[in-house]
């Protein structure tokens, strides 16, 4: 069994442990992820597959996404213009993470 290493007078600030369950736990930011895990949407298709995300979270989620360089957007010059959005290797190595989270937390849910 591994053992967990405490680096010591760490505290939330300079935690990255603790910034990326912040960035990852703000609301919808998990499930646009695991949306975008599944594959390539656009924008249309995230608001129909996240029922009561207003336009404006879903904006701002992809463009937190996009500044962490967890997904990329990219604008076809269609008419009208068709944009997509999919993760990058960093975003996909993420969702990995996020599974296993979800299987952990289905298999033993907190309570309350």
């Amino acid at each position: 069994m591994e053992s967990l290493q405490v680096v010591p007078k760490l505290s939330p600030g300079v935690c990255p442990v603790t910034d990326t369950f912040a960035f990852i736990g703000s609301k919808w930011t998990p499930l646009v992820l695991m949306q975008l895990f599944l594959g390539t949407k656009r924008y249309g298709e995230l608001q129909q597959c996240l029922p009561g995300i207003s336009p404006k979270t879903l904006a701002e989620r992809l463009h937190a996404l996009e500044e962490q360089g967890l997904a990329t957007r990219t604008v076809y010059p269609d008419k009208p213009p068709r944009v997509e959005y999919a993760l990058t290797d960093r975003g996909r190595e993420l969702g990995r993470h996020l599974n296993a989270i979800a299987e952990w937390a289905r298999a033993r849910p907190l309570p309350g």
